[in-house]
């Protein structure tokens, strides 16, 4: 069985996490959204909170598991017999940083292999830190995250 990880923060999951999801799962036989504990950020959703609005987005996919993890990914991947790391890219920007953790997992275990996926061209602009401003201001993110988690994220922004 190929076990896959896709690691983030989701500090909310959007539509472009799920768009990578939805193309890992095919690639896969299991695929594990790792979200990382990250004690140095501060998230606009706690850890549990975060895996819950996870958990209720990938429901209509039967090979996705949702988990928390912190430390080295690699050490999660390696507990969790991955072969396989997945990360979406958006931009070049995106590729400097994780082209280097990919060579430094590669290093630490080298049969664990890391897969890009670019992004749809319909999420190249999203990520979760501009969906959170855009909502603290009133705006629109229809159709940038999924719809329980816009009402979420307006509860916790009380607008």
């Amino acid at each position: 069985m190929k076990i896959g990880i896709y690691p983030g923060s989701f500090d909310p999951i959007t539509n472009g996490h799920l768009d990578i999801i939805e193309r890992a799962s095919k690639l896969c036989d299991k695929v594990i959204v790792a979200v990382l504990q990250n004690p140095s950020k501060n998230p606009l959703f706690t850890l549990e909170e975060r895996v819950y609005l996870i958990e209720e987005a990938v429901k209509p996919f039967k090979n996705i598991t949702v988990d928390c993890f912190s430390g080295l990914l690699i050490d999660y991947a390696k507990k969790n017999d991955a072969k396989v790391i997945i990360k979406g890219l958006r931009a070049v920007s995106d590729f400097e940083y994780e082209f280097q953790m990919a060579l430094m997992n590669r290093k630490l275990a080298p049969d664990v292999e890391t897969i890009f996926l670019m992004t749809s061209s319909e999420n190249s602009y999203l990520s979760s830190s501009l969906v959170k401003e855009v909502a603290k201001f009133g705006g629109c993110i229809e159709g940038l995250v999924p719809a329980s988690t816009k009402k979420e994220i307006f509860k916790k922004i009380k607008l």
